[in-house]
């Protein structure tokens, strides 16, 4: 099985289960935001999808899907951010970072440049999104700067992420019904 058969899967379920659909996407957007995870498994497009539920349906709330999704993000980030603080060096050797041994560099080159900027700007890149708060962790960037960075960028993302389908979806049903 391929991942668009997965993306279907889940799909269905947030379709069937709506009440699930907040701890489903929380998983998704914390998978999409952990350095490890998201390197190999391309959750947004579950996520994008979601959104266009949400549009389609009336047993979704658009902002409790939001706030799952940006709180699932930001506690992936922060995760990674961890990981890279208290490890610094070593994480490099891990898998599966050791299989991409640019990646964490291109991300400590990203986050000097931009400082706490690169936060933001990374969460809207995949790569960047998977080793910038590595990176940031490795750095010893403060934390309450990486937490007002994180937090603040993981709503704006979710909202950019979810609102094309939901609000989309919305006006398509509006316009062709």
């Amino acid at each position: 099985m391929d991942f668009a058969h997965y993306t279907n899967l889940v799909k269905d379920v947030v379709a069937q289960y709506p009440n699930w659909a907040a701890a489903v996407v929380f998983i998704l957007a914390f998978g999409e935001s952990l350095a490890f995870v998201s390197l190999v498994l391309p959750f947004w497009a579950m996520l994008v999808a979601i959104g266009a539920i949400i549009g389609g349906t009336n047993t979704l709330n658009f902002w409790m899907i939001v706030a799952a999704a940006a709180s699932g993000a930001a506690l992936g980030d922060w995760l990674s951010y961890w990981l890279g603080y208290h490890y610094h060096e070593r994480i490099q050797s891990m898998w599966p970072l050791k299989n991409h041994p640019t990646l964490i560099e291109k991300g400590r080159v990203f986050f000097r440049k931009w400082g706490a900027w690169a936060i933001v700007l990374a969460r809207f890149s995949g790569p960047l999104r998977a080793s910038v708060p590595i990176a940031a962790g490795i750095a010893q960037m403060p934390q309450a700067m990486f937490q007002l960075s994180n937090w603040s960028s993981a709503f704006l993302w979710a909202f950019v992420l979810l609102s094309p389908g939901a609000y989309g979806m919305k006006w398509w049903f509006e316009y062709f019904s």
